[in-house]
């Protein structure tokens, strides 16, 4: 029996609890939030993929998340992720998740870029939230420790070991020691000034697994959702003070909804042939160029062919939602903009969730394993995190597998002036502001790129002070999110092409040889060091 920390508690964490615990392993569950049912899962609208029905196949999943990842796919964790997803929604569904149904079968739904109707729902449009609730019950029965409250400063490191991880808790400094600490603390939407992601996704993992010294892959790799509601002066509008900016799921595209710009017209269909339902980067890139045409007035989303009775009952959260903003969407177009929402990129892990350091995991958000690879397929994360956390779990006493090896196809590319500069040093010549910082992230690393202004972010950032993580949950909070922006900057500026959903006007092209990862080797004291496989 090892003793087991698991740092956050959405859907990958309370999965990896509960196998951890099936397994006999002594297990504390650390959650950032004072209640258990916190961070982006409870916020998931779109659904959970999973290759269930008799039209349908493993094979067909794994070609469409191929196809939609842009060529940067790992394809063992693609194949885990589609052959392992059907038995772990089955076990969902034992544990109580109650998913919605079309009489005795269940119902699915087809979303953007899948070639079947392989999505399950719950509650319309609230299936994270049962997710969760299934699990916090599951964790609750099962009586498995959880410290709330608590925020990772780091992970504690002994003879090249995770040993354990330190907290704030309370206001007061708290150590966990253990023999295995397994990350799933979600993504870093908060870097940017908007996103869907809520409050808490700070990158505090990813942070804090560089700190401890695990290698980090494809950080330039950030999905933007489509399809935020607009709030007149930001990305969205927020369902609590929680949460980021409100998500209007793809899944409403998925029933008929078109996009419309400010004349009426439906623009995506002279962007890609799948018009609305091409992958997301294509369409987030597709509403941005015609918002800045419209002198950044916001695209709409038109659904009221759909009627008012079926958007209320296929997407009651929504329905609320957008009535609670003021619009009835039964009757008129929703005025949307793209938002940071999914972190592709993360800790570099195998297929076991092992990441370079030996007895340190990561699963969920907070990893990449290569599934997703440039752009990740709708409604697969709620999938890596159940197939990863599983996996992981069932690995905790293994041996260690030495680096993971997708990550050592090729050697070290030597990194231009302007990717150094984003770790060399520089006279400090500003506070450090957080406002300032999405600001800056949202201007020169979101939805268009280009090597001017990375540059130039990357000096301001390098510029700017950094934060003591030691001082506290916010301070510490701070720190990660400067230290993830530097290299996410320094990973954009890297890769001279546009790929996935990282596009850069000054490269708008793919690279025509072999797709290579980025991976940031660990550099404690300098971050400017990516490589390439």
């Amino acid at each position: 029996m090892s003793r087991v920390v698991v740092v956050g508690s959405g859907i990958a964490g309370l999965t990896a609890a509960l196998r951890a615990h099936t397994l006999g392993h002594d297990v504390t569950v650390v959650t950032k939030s004072s209640s258990v049912a916190s961070g982006s899962t409870p916020y998931a609208q779109g659904g959970i993929a999973a290759a269930l029905f008799p039209d349908d196949s493993v094979e067909a999943h794994v070609a469409d998340t191929l196809r939609a990842g842009a060529g940067l796919n790992v394809r063992d964790a693609v194949e885990a992720l589609c052959s392992d997803g059907p038995d772990r929604v089955r076990e969902l569904i034992a544990r109580g998740a109650a998913f919605d149904r079309d009489g005795d079968t269940l119902a699915r739904g087809l979303e953007a870029a899948h070639s079947s109707a392989r999505v399950l729902h719950a509650g319309g449009d609230a299936t994270g939230a049962e997710l969760e609730r299934a699990l916090v019950a599951a964790v609750t029965a099962a009586r498995i420790p959880v410290v709330g409250g608590a925020f990772l400063r780091d992970v504690i490191v002994e003879d090249g070991r995770a040993a354990g991880v330190s907290l704030w808790a309370d206001g007061e400094a708290l150590t966990i020691d253990a023999d295995a600490v397994v990350l799933a603390t979600g993504g870093w939407g908060q870097l940017y000034a908007h996103t869907t992601n809520p409050s808490v996704a700070t990158g505090d993992g990813v942070a804090a697994a560089w700190r401890a010294g695990a290698m980090l892959a494809d950080l330039e790799f950030t999905q933007f959702h489509p399809t935020a509601l607009y709030a007149g002066d930001g990305a969205g509008a927020a369902a609590d003070a929680g949460a980021g900016a409100f998500l209007v799921s793809e899944a409403v595209r998925g029933e008929g909804a078109v996009l419309r710009n400010a004349a009426g017209e439906r623009f995506m269909l002279d962007v890609h042939p799948d018009a609305e339902l091409a992958p997301r980067d294509i369409v987030a890139r597709g509403i941005a160029v015609e918002m800045a045409a419209q002198g950044g007035r916001p695209v709409m989303l038109d659904a009221t062919a759909l009627g008012a009775e079926f958007l209320a009952r296929r997407f009651p959260t929504i329905d609320a939602a957008s009535r609670a903003a003021g619009h009835d969407w039964a009757r008129g177009p929703l005025p949307v903009t793209p938002a940071a929402h999914y972190a592709m990129g993360g800790v570099a892990t195998d297929t076991e969730g092992r990441t370079s350091v030996p007895g340190l995991f990561a699963v969920g958000e907070v990893a990449c394993t290569g599934a997703h690879g440039g752009n990740r397929l709708a409604s697969n994360s709620l999938l890596e995190g159940l197939v990863f956390a599983h996996r992981a779990a069932g690995a905790i006493d293994a041996p260690w597998a030495e680096p993971p090896a997708w990550t050592q196809r090729a050697g070290r590319v030597e990194a231009d002036a302007a990717t150094r500069a984003a770790g060399s040093p520089h006279p400090v010549l500003r506070a450090f502001d957080r406002d300032r910082l999405r600001a800056l992230m949202w201007e020169a690393a979101g939805v268009h790129r280009d090597g001017a202004r990375l540059a130039a972010a990357a000096a301001e950032l390098a510029a700017t002070a950094m934060p003591d993580v030691e001082a506290g949950a916010t301070s510490g909070e701070d720190a990660n999110l400067l230290t993830l922006a530097r290299l996410v900057v320094a990973a954009a500026l890297s890769r001279e092409e546009s790929r996935g959903a990282h596009f850069r006007s000054d490269f708008p092209l793919t690279g025509s040889g072999e797709p290579a990862h980025t991976v940031l080797l660990p550099q404690p004291t300098r971050l400017e060091v990516p490589a390439a496989c």
